[in-house]
């Protein structure tokens, strides 16, 4: 009889259409059909780990599979989301949550959970299990940052030295005198890159720190929302979300055409005391130079003379880059090892040729992109045509690896966390 049931249990895994891995480990793993509407290269598939968790962000899976989701918005008093399954399915069969408030940024390393509201990180011990001990009483390891709403979200990430680096984003287009109108000039020295619009790096095991005790890591940020320690660089990533309205505000220097694609999102390498160029420059992806903005002074093809950063990498304008994940695991092939992943939200500011709505994946080789940006995951929009956020149905916003080597990729619509697996085609 035990034979009977192995046999027919096999011949079950075997001739299934959704079979993931019947015999690894024991797993239970199944994509769903259609993988979940996501359409992903030959060997992956895809399956809802949970749906309507809330206005998901970032999350991240501790080393038993548990998922933690940061939620933008809390949902009955619980801004932290964690989902387990017990029956080893993929999906979700229980959730709890815990602090009080919204925010993006979410991390674990050594044995501990960090989370961000949009003026504060915050740090929860973890025990054995992997679960948070004391949810009521976390530590403050930084307050005080501004909030002015505009480009607020926190995220975070640590190194192996004990940093933990944050996200302060300038609340402003473009640093004019008049925040995002027509013709008003620019402010030089732009006074938000006192306390905005770059990195700053705070000790991870610190308490109550704010802007006198840590140290401002890059400026010339307006806004990073995707960030990442890179092992094999030894250096921090981020992803840059450029400036809006250039051919609103300049028609004369800037084309229809042009400012749909301007400037680009860009993905850096960063070190202390880099310049990314905001407010004064962005980086036009076509001419593949660093542009004085119009606001300063520029024309749409005058250089900066500024010492300031190229990217390594650079997206369409106006998708809005909300995630940066190096894939360290061992489950999918060789190539996508140490390369780049990169969750493009989509923008209000690219109509009518949105793009965006897909996770991308850029190789590295020892630290350094070796290739150009590929589509990895598609179809989260779910419409054929987008013409404005509002109509995608699904928008991926944050990126987490399991301890399987699975990617985890959340949705900021409608909450929905998708797991990603590679099948080998089976």
């Amino acid at each position: 009889m035990a034979n009977l049931f192995k046999n027919n249990w096999f011949l079950a895994c075997a001739f299934s259409l959704v079979f993931v891995s019947c015999m690894r480990s024991g797993s239970q793993l199944v994509i769903d059909p259609e993988n979940a509407g996501l359409v992903l290269p030959d060997g992956f598939g895809a399956l809802k780990v949970a749906d309507s968790t809330g206005t998901a962000r970032h999350l991240v899976v501790n080393a038993k599979g548990d998922v933690f989701v940061k939620l933008q918005e809390p949902v009955d008093g619980k801004g932290i989301i964690m989902l387990s399954d017990a029956d080893g399915d993929g999906r979700a069969d229980a959730q709890t949550g815990f602090g009080n408030y919204g925010g993006t940024g979410i991390f674990i390393k050594d044995r501990f959970l960090y989370a961000s509201s949009n003026s504060a990180v915050f740090r929860y011990a973890l025990g054995e299990d992997g679960r948070v001990t004391h949810p009521l009483k976390p530590d403050t390891v930084v307050t005080g940052l501004i909030d002015r709403r505009q480009h607020n979200s926190k995220s975070i990430a640590l190194d192996d030295a004990g940093h933990i680096y944050v996200n302060i984003g300038a609340y402003s287009n473009v640093c004019q005198e008049q925040d995002r109108a027509p013709g008003s000039p620019g402010i030089r020295p732009c006074p938000i890159l006192d306390s905005a619009g770059g990195i700053w790096q705070f000790r991870a095991d610190g308490i109550k720190q704010s802007y006198g005790d840590g140290e401002r890591y890059a400026t010339g940020l307006r806004n990073v929302v995707g960030l990442d320690w890179n092992q094999q660089a030894g250096a921090l990533f981020v992803m840059q979300h450029g400036r809006d309205n250039l051919h609103d505000f300049y028609p004369d220097l800037v084309g229809a055409e042009a400012g749909i694609d301007l400037p680009a999102e860009a993905m850096y390498r960063l070190s202390p005391g880099a310049d990314a160029g905001w407010p004064y420059s962005y980086y036009d992806q076509h001419q593949r130079k660093n542009i004085i903005n119009p606001e300063f002074g520029g024309d749409g093809k005058k250089e900066t003379e500024a010492d300031v950063l190229d990217p390594v990498v650079a997206f369409p304008g106006h998708t809005a880059p909300n995630a940066l994940l190096f894939y360290t695991g061992d489950m999918f092939p060789d190539r996508y090892k140490n390369g780049a992943f990169v969750a493009l939200h989509g923008s209000w500011n690219r109509a009518p040729d949105q793009q965006g709505y897909l996770v991308a994946f850029v190789p590295f080789t020892n630290g350094e992109p070796s290739g150009d940006w590929e589509v990895f995951a598609d179809g989260f929009a779910g419409v054929d045509t987008i013409p404005a956020p509002s109509d995608a149905k699904h928008r991926p916003c944050g990126l987490a690896q399991g301890p399987d080597g699975s990617l985890y990729i959340s949705d900021s619509v409608n909450g929905t966390i998708y797991r990603i697996v590679y099948t080998n085609g089976h």
